[in-house]
């Protein structure tokens, strides 16, 4: 996945890496016109993962272009596999798997990495992953991975802070998931493709990311049905084949962008989306006071509100609201009028955005895993750092509707998720500037 680069690229690419980047964003910008939404970064990853069923060549498109992504494909060539990656395309080919351990310095880096662990396992009968790192939102176990392989039959040991599996032929297997995972039903739903007869999940995830993955899975020629539901059924197949496969829209993208219409109160458009993949997001948009009208089938339009009142939100599994909206969320209800009450289900970190939105003049109040916030009548730029993915989201966010100049650092975290933001969001209106600055 090697760029060249002109020499003066690389002198400005080394002079950068001296630095830190960080966002200027002046506020109080109108926004307007469309944005075009990037694919799923949470699709792209573990699609890039469901390669290695396949000993054949797949192309992915719609893939954004993310530092995460770019992680990924490190680890994917660290296992042997060649990549060919050209604009919003990626050739995966995995016929050769020369490696079945995943380097410690690169998974450290990713969690989504450990997505590699079931098709690895599946197609070669061991794999070796190493604990993975990512955002510190919260402990996120692998142990219903590691239940679920070795209920198909695998033997797993885990010392040194790696996870070592073996199966000389995984079996189907009745497995229940005793909270509905994400990563563990991917995980689980990737190696039963290859495994000896039928597996069935049972309290599934039914995020739109599993389905795409199922839907991936099924394009190689796997025979997957229930994707979606809490109850997935899989019949084990042979071997699976290459395919050409475009990713589903992201949906945390397109709900950040809603939600800085809905902040400075600015109408804009976002495609393409899946308008029945962010039912929740919609209803609580509407729920303030916006407007949330769809132009077409994969066209959402937001009309601010006159006046924006708080409202509750309660993280939970899909399909109930995305706790990767949670953040964005509430530097929205800072300034609508009375009172909200945020509660996080999910990720029991997930409120370390609060300080900082409370920096920029914010009156929230936490307790345990509640926050309490009352409208302000508006907040005021102040120097802000991301501490996750979408924290930083948040951050940029709050920035379009405060008063004056805000910096927001931490970027690492935000370009993990977000493809150009800046580009994208400067093409509406915003007044948003990235510069390098001493580390």
């Amino acid at each position: 996945m090697t760029t060249q680069l002109s020499p003066e690229k690389l002198s400005k690419s080394f002079q950068n890496a001296q630095k830190k980047p960080v966002l200027h964003i002046w506020g109080r910008a109108s926004l307007e016109g469309q944005v075009k939404v990037s694919g799923a970064k949470n699709s792209a990853l573990v699609l890039m993962t469901g390669a290695l069923l396949a000993a054949d060549t797949c192309r992915l498109t719609n893939v954004p272009e993310l530092a995460d992504i770019e992680a990924m494909g490190q680890i994917l060539e660290a296992l042997g596999v060649k990549l060919k990656i050209q604009g919003e395309s990626l050739e995966i080919d995995a016929t050769h798997i020369t490696e079945t351990e995943a380097p410690y310095e690169l998974v450290s880096q990713l969690r989504a990495s450990f997505f590699a662990l079931g098709p690895l396992l599946a197609r070669t009968g061991v794999a070796k992953m190493p604990l993975p790192g990512g955002c510190a939102i919260g402990a996120r176990p692998v142990d219903l991975h590691v239940r679920g392989l070795q209920q198909m039959g695998a033997d797993i040991l885990i010392e040194h802070g790696v996870v070592n599996a073996y199966a000389r032929q995984l079996k189907g297997a009745k497995i229940y998931l005793d909270y509905p995972s994400v990563g563990a039903t991917e995980t689980l739903m990737m190696a039963a493709t290859l495994a000896e007869g039928e597996t069935i999940l049972e309290n599934a995830a039914q995020e739109p990311e599993v389905v795409d993955l199922a839907n991936f899975c099924r394009s190689m020629g796997a025979r997957i049905s229930g994707a979606g539901t809490n109850k997935i059924i899989i019949q084990g197949v042979q071997s699976l084949h290459g395919t050409d496969y475009s990713i589903v829209p992201d949906r945390i993208e397109a709900g950040t962008f809603l939600v800085a219409g809905a902040i400075t109160h600015s109408e804009l458009s976002v495609f393409p989306v899946v308008p029945d993949d962010m039912t929740a997001v919609i209803a609580k948009l509407r729920d303030i006071g916006a407007q949330v009208v769809q132009d077409a089938p994969d066209r959402l339009r937001l009309i601010p509100g006159m006046i924006h009142r708080g409202t509750e939100i309660e993280t939970l599994p899909h399909p109930g609201f995305p706790t990767d909206m949670q953040a964005l969320f509430m530097a929205l209800l800072t300034l609508c009028e009375g009172s909200s009450l945020v509660t996080e289900t999910v990720y029991e970190n997930r409120l370390g955005h609060v300080p900082e939105l409370v920096r920029m003049g914010a009156n929230i109040k936490v307790k345990g895993n509640h926050a309490a916030i009352q409208g302000v009548p508006f907040l005021s730029a102040a120097p802000v750092t991301g501490t996750d993915l979408r924290a930083s989201a948040a951050m940029v966010v709050a920035a379009l509707a405060a008063e004056g100049k805000t910096v927001v650092q931490g970027l690492h975290h935000l370009d993990r998720g977000y493809a150009n933001i800046e580009a994208k969001l400067r093409g509406l209106g915003a007044k948003i500037e990235r510069v390098y600055v001493p580390a």
